[in-house]
């Protein structure tokens, strides 16, 4: 089997302050790490190839240059190759001109079992792309996958376990397919010596639209939003004095003049 693992460099939202916010943080120049559910992503990749015959697992990303840290990462914890698209022309891309870059890069790969992602990304969180690159493939998509209960390359099958709101769901798919996967899949391996060093060296090839036979026209965003801060409004703090049966008094007090309760 070929496994091909989607990933993403986002922002490190570890490192928001009072003195660093959400959009500050999107801006270039800022701490960069993997998309914390892409670590999911490369583990499930990478336990396919180890426990049920795989070949070979990819790394996939789309972004800036600086992406390919990310890559590199994936190196690290064992993926064998790895490939960064990157044109200017992707900057605005929403989802769909996303998956559309994707899924031409992938049919440049070549034959390929599954495609794993993360649920989502945590700077856009719509968890869109993966569903929109299996559309745009025409390979069955299951998403949610919490675990894996059998995987048949020669047959071409794979039965899994998805984590719904209402419990647990088991499905049956044909390969090859897309899958999105949750926390609840494994727990992402660390990189070794031996892996970073291979990162370190690893020559990771930057593919642009031409070479996916794209153009700008292809993933031209087809819808704009916009990401702005709540308005600020001032605060005041009250420290009530008393006993404890004051207190809470005059809280209630203040609650229902407040029409709060």
């Amino acid at each position: 089997m070929n496994i091909i693992a989607l990933i993403k460099q986002t922002p490190d939202t570890a490192k928001l302050s009072r003195t660093l916010n959400g959009l500050q943080l999107m801006a270039d120049g800022q701490p960069r790490i993997v998309n914390p559910w892409d670590e999911y992503t490369l583990e499930t990749a990478l336990r396919l190839k180890e426990k049920h015959g795989g070949k070979k697992v990819t790394a996939l990303c789309l972004g800036n240059p600086e992406s390919i840290e990310a890559l590199r990462t994936a190196i690290a914890m064992g993926a064998d190759e790895a490939i960064l698209i990157n044109d200017a022309a992707l900057a605005n891309a929403d989802s769909l001109g996303t998956a559309r870059a994707l899924a031409a890069a992938i049919k440049k790969i070549g034959a390929y079992d599954i495609i794993v992602g993360g649920r989502s990304a945590i700077d856009g969180n719509m968890g869109a792309t993966a569903v929109q690159v299996a559309t745009l493939l025409g390979v069955p998509m299951l998403s949610y996958v919490a675990a894996l209960n059998a995987v048949n390359g020669g047959a071409k099958s794979i039965s899994v376990v998805r984590a719904m709101e209402y419990g647990r769901e088991t499905v049956t798919s044909t390969l090859p397919c897309v899958m999105t996967v949750v926390k609840e899949i494994a727990e992402p391996r660390y990189p070794n010596f031996m892996g970073i060093r291979k990162a370190s060296k690893a020559v990771i090839p930057t593919w642009k639209l031409a070479d996916l036979g794209l153009s700008a026209a292809d993933v031209a965003a087809k819808v704009t939003w916009a990401v702005d801060l709540p308005p600020t409004r001032d605060t005041n703090v009250e420290m009530i004095q008393g006993s404890p049966a004051e207190q809470a008094k005059a809280l209630v007090d203040k609650l229902m003049a407040a029409k709060i309760i």
